[in-house]
């Protein structure tokens, strides 16, 4: 049985006209103009909007050391990154690898790709909503690795076609994407038994997960990724994006997880869940400003109380 097409209606024909016509801003702009306006747009705007008090609400659960202005600092910086990474998406494809100044990417570690292009076989790669996260595919695949992930689609059909076109032209070829939930999850493992290569952002709360930890406290926390890596023994490779400038950006590649193997299935996936969980702590930590707070990563009763 075949999925019935949405129904087109007017009014995602208007909203796809005015995104269009945003992109069509945005590469006139070129990169660092574009990665500019997005920025200013919503470091003004951002810090005034209902999800900035979930993001001072988070801040002060997870690092209770910083005060007020620390905190509004760092809001200001989620909203900037997060306006840089969309005024950048138009342009990701076009980037140029190491350049002298001006916008580009360069790459630490790449030698983590290079030997697992020659190692070949099914790998995952994880990463979190940090810096240009966009980037991490493109960066990746020009290493020799393109990656399937899972992917939420836009409500607009429209939209959603304009969003998977750039993102398969900064990639270079198209991927398989599989829809969040028990269908794209059982697409995902028949993908990476085939040898095939995955990558997974796991920043984000899943209520029906398993209960890590996340800068002390608890986070349920998606169980596939661990789940698969142990099923098939194929390596984890972590990763994230630093944000050095207007559409400069540095990509982090660092050595694969080590896979736990105690005999204990359950008790494995606990420990690679929080491994992973760790290290996303670890690269949040050192860049505040470029994680997407203002989603609700803890439990409800924590923005319930406003701690």
């Amino acid at each position: 049985m075949t999925d019935t097409p949405p129904r087109i209606t007017l009014p995602m024909r208007l909203e796809a006209l005015a995104a269009r016509a945003a992109l069509t801003l945005l590469r006139r702009l070129g990169p660092v103009r574009a990665s500019n306006l997005g920025g200013a747009l919503c470091r003004t705007i951002g810090p005034y909007l209902p999800a900035s008090k979930i993001a001072d609400t988070n801040l002060r659960l997870a690092m209770p050391e910083l005060d007020p202005i620390a905190r509004r600092t760092i809001i200001r910086d989620v909203w900037d990154n997060l306006g840089r990474t969309v005024g950048e998406f138009p342009h990701l494809a076009h980037l140029p690898q190491n350049p002298t100044n001006g916008p580009g990417w360069d790459i630490t570690g790449a030698e983590h790709l290079t030997a697992q292009a020659a190692r070949g076989g099914a790998a995952i790669f994880v990463s979190g909503h940090i810096g240009n996260w966009e980037m991490l595919p493109p960066a990746v695949a020009r290493h020799g690795l393109p990656f399937a992930s899972f992917y939420r689609a836009a409500g607009n059909p429209l939209i959603d076609g304009m969003i998977r076109t750039l993102r398969d032209a900064a990639i270079g070829t198209s991927v398989p994407l599989f829809a969040k939930g028990a269908r794209g999850a059982r697409g995902a493992l028949a993908h990476v038994a085939r040898g095939g290569r995955l990558g997974m952002l796991m920043d984000q709360k899943m209520n029906d997960g398993i209960e890590a930890r996340l800068f002390g406290q608890s986070a349920m926390t998606a169980p596939a990724l661990a789940s698969i890596a142990l099923r098939y023994r194929c390596p984890i490779i972590p990763g994230y994006v630093e944000r050095l400038g207007p559409a400069r950006l540095r990509i982090h590649v660092q050595a694969p997880l080590a896979l736990p193997n105690s005999g204990d299935r359950q008790a494995d996936i606990l420990a690679l869940t929080q491994a992973v969980n760790n290290r996303l702590e670890s690269w949040i930590r050192a860049h505040p400003g470029a994680w997407l707070w203002v989603h609700r990563r803890w439990p409800k009763s924590v923005y319930r109380r406003g701690i």
